[in-house]
């Protein structure tokens, strides 16, 4: 479905429509809601709500940067689920996605029931370390716009973080490189600039006011955001946090069922 939010057209994707409890769940950069197909498949007890974050998927992609922010982008997810009716819900995120998802989660605690962040963090702690990653993200999107979609994927594909995926069969690695390629240009460049790690407010001091349940998950082979997880969880004061064995990244690609499952479980140990 589409809709209209904050003069941008948006695509959602929704699986067990009739069911009331509900799973909102954010892609992470260069995905869509068709990252999440086998999750929310397996995940046949819930309504799941996927959302293509602006500059991804079939959701517009703005040429003004102001439609990127991670301010605009609460506002735009705010009526989104408003327009759908949704109140006191879970909401997962994944790398962007679970940047986005914790600020959100900041900005109306009131709306979200649990909190799930897969391999996400709080942002970069220091003016310093966000101003190199600006420069960085900048470079990257210029890489975007002056070399090509096909160009970026080939580099982006190739670093370190998503290693672990060489492991996955020829299907799964072709099904990751055609969701990349799907992307527009100006939408994942304008993405880095707007709401990249290096644009992003530190979220660090904030983690301490988050009173509903947050299940952090990780990969143990993506050792930086198994750090950053630790680190989250002593701030954090109703947190669990699950490693997954031999995963990388992106669990929910490289294991889905088993990421499923966490999630399941997560839910209902909270609600126990």
């Amino acid at each position: 479905m589409k809709l209209k939010v904050r003069g941008v057209t948006v695509n959602i994707r929704i699986w067990n429509e009739h069911l009331e409890q509900t799973i909102v769940m954010l892609h992470g950069f260069t995905g869509s809601v068709s990252t999440w197909n086998t999750v929310a498949q397996s995940l046949s007890d819930y309504r799941v709500v996927a959302i293509d974050l602006v500059g991804h998927g079939q959701t517009d992609s703005p040429k003004d940067i102001a439609a990127y922010t991670m301010d605009e982008q609460l506002l735009q997810l705010n009526e989104i689920f408003q327009q759908l009716k949704l109140h006191h819900f879970i909401l997962l995120g994944y790398s962007m996605g679970g940047r986005v998802a914790l600020a959100y989660a900041t900005a109306f605690p009131r709306e979200i029931s649990h909190l799930l962040l897969e391999s996400a963090s709080p942002g970069l702690k220091s003016a310093q370390e966000r101003a190199i990653r600006r420069s960085s993200d900048e470079g990257l999107a210029a890489i975007i716009e002056a070399n090509g979609l096909e160009a970026f994927v080939d580099k982006w594909e190739n670093i370190p973080l998503f290693a672990t995926q060489k492991k996955l069969s020829l299907n799964a690695q072709q099904a990751i490189r055609e969701e990349r390629l799907s992307q527009s240009e100006i939408g994942l460049a304008n993405s880095l600039r707007g709401m990249g790690t290096g644009a992003q407010s530190s979220l660090w001091s904030r983690l301490e006011e988050l009173k509903m349940p947050v299940t952090l998950i990780t990969g143990e082979l993506d050792e930086k955001f198994c750090k950053i997880a630790e680190e989250m969880q002593a701030l954090l004061q109703n947190a669990q946090n699950v490693t997954v064995k031999q995963a990388g990244h992106a669990i929910h690609v490289e294991n889905p069922e088993q990421f499923a499952t966490i999630v399941k479980d997560a839910i209902k140990i909270k609600e126990s």
